[in-house]
This record gives C-alpha cells, sequence and structure tokens, in this order.
C-alpha cells in the first residue's frame, strides 16, 4: 500500500511541477513581443534621433538593450541562456591553459608550416604558368 501511495504522491508532484512551470512562465510571448518592441523603438530611436549626439543615443541604445535584456531573460528560453552561459563560465575556469612558451612554440611551428606550403604552392603556380606558356606560345 505504500508503494501505491509514494507512486501516486510522485505522479501528483509531476503534474503539480508542469502546472507551476507552465503559470511561470505563461506570459513568454508577450514578453517576446514586449522585447521586440523595445528592439524596434531602439532602431526607430536612433534613426528618428539622427541629430542628436552620438554619445545620447549610444546611452539610450544600451539602456533599451539591458531592459529588453533582462525581460527576456525571464522568460523560459532566457532563463535557460543565462543558465548556459554561468555553466559555461563555470567550465572555463576548469581549462587548462597553455603556457606562454607552449602558445610562442605552437604559434612558430604554424608560422613556419604556413610558409612552407606557400613557396610550394607558388612553386607549383609558376613551374604550371611556365608550363601553360610553353604550350601556347
Amino acid at each position: 500500500m505504500t508503494h501505491v501511495c509514494l507512486y501516486a504522491n510522485r505522479i501528483l508532484n509531476g503534474v503539480m511541477n508542469d502546472r507551476v512551470k507552465n503559470t511561470e512562465y505563461k506570459l513568454d510571448s508577450l514578453k517576446w513581443i514586449v522585447v521586440a518592441a523595445l528592439v524596434a523603438a531602439g532602431v526607430y530611436g536612433n534613426s528618428y534621433f539622427a541629430a542628436e549626439s552620438m554619445l545620447y543615443r549610444v546611452i539610450g541604445l544600451l539602456v533599451l538593450a539591458g531592459v529588453a535584456g533582462w525581460i527576456a531573460a525571464q522568460t523560459s528560453k532566457g532563463s535557460s541562456f543565462v543558465t548556459l552561459c554561468l555553466e559555461a563560465r563555470t567550465e572555463i575556469r576548469k581549462v587548462v591553459w597553455p603556457t606562454r612558451t607552449e602558445t610562442t612554440h605552437t604559434t612558430m611551428i604554424v608560422v613556419v608550416v604556413v610558409i612552407i606550403v606557400a613557396i610550394l604552392l607558388w612553386g607549383l603556380d609558376s613551374f604550371l604558368s611556365w608550363l601553360i606558356a610553353m604550350i601556347i606560345g
């Protein structure tokens, strides 16, 4: 009997969690419309106030972008994106970056290989040009 109760409880909690998630993000479409309207207002306002100082227009665009970004972050997709960025930042900290000498050596190897391939291509191009010139003329 307790297994049945636990199973029923899990099902009900799952249903309730889905309802909470649905109500939490039920205005997502409206939020995205507001974000699009803010972006459109920024584009239109930037051209409308073209005679004004560039500094004021940039400040206005940055404020609009900040507000639009904040509203977008309140949606389900925006929340997922913010979570992804935070997790990526955590993962970046775990990366073992090469030392300065490793970077310098790898860069020098790449430069040498590029020079060698450039010389080979130049030689092949010169040879083919000479061969075509001999055939044509």
